[in-house]
């Protein structure tokens, strides 16, 4: 006979954990969404979104076909907000006064970034736009230098095809390694976006550390 103990501890993995049917239906929209509004907007982490939702993916009864999809929608959802912010710049570069979104897509590209990203796209193309999506903050500076260079929009996206599908290739393997790591699934998906928020902050640490370093070995004005 079933003791009330265990009657108690299913009713709270019951709510604890959500039907594996109810999780689908609202993480594979869920994850559509942000990662769209996270391409148009740089300021929702979607590499740590993309990397929990294969946390979960990986701990279903299909996992190999979950995580299938989680690739998929991300992949498809970042392609989507990268052609929608590209559209929005390019209206911005026609336009005599500008706008809104090519004004926010200059402030968050510094200017040796954006010197950089303009003499790669110089010497490889489009094709730098499947790095720019891997490194941490590269994505926004090659955006715009080919906003600025007056790339067609198709062109732009047959290149950004491929970037977003090694963007999410990147990020799902993040999240299934976090999540073999651990048994619970909270556990993968807190390691997962730990690791993700680590690799995004790096490379600004870096520049100011080599930032203080160069100030300190400068010469002194008298």
């Amino acid at each position: 006979m079933t003791s009330l103990s265990e009657i108690a501890d299913v009713v709270a993995r019951q709510v604890v954990t959500p039907p594996e049917s109810t999780q689908q239906a609202v993480g594979y929209p869920s994850l559509f969404l942000l990662v769209v509004v996270g391409s148009l907007v740089p300021v929702v982490p979607t590499g740590a979104i993309v990397s929990g939702a294969a946390v979960v993916a990986l701990h279903q009864s299909l996992p190999a076909f979950s995580l299938l999809t989680v690739f998929g929608v991300a992949a498809f959802a970042a392609f989507l907000g990268d052609i929608g912010l590209y559209w929005l710049g390019r209206r911005g570069v026609g336009s005599k006064n500008g706008s809104r979104w090519l004004a926010a897509l200059r402030e968050r590209a510094a200017p040796e970034r954006l010197a950089q990203a303009d003499r790669k796209l110089r010497e490889h193309g489009v094709a730098v736009l499947v790095l720019s999506r891997l490194v941490p903050a590269g994505r926004i500076p090659v955006m715009l230098a080919c906003l600025l260079a007056r790339t067609p929009l198709r062109e732009f996206a047959r290149g950004d095809i491929f970037a977003c599908l090694a963007w999410a290739a990147a990020y799902q393997l993040i999240g299934i390694a976090g999540g073999a790591l651990f048994p619970e699934p909270w556990e993968g998906i807190a390691a997962a976006v730990a690791l993700t928020l680590v690799i995004s902050a790096a490379p600004s640490l870096w520049r100011r550390v080599r930032a203080r370093g160069r100030e300190r070995t400068s010469p002194q004005e008298p």
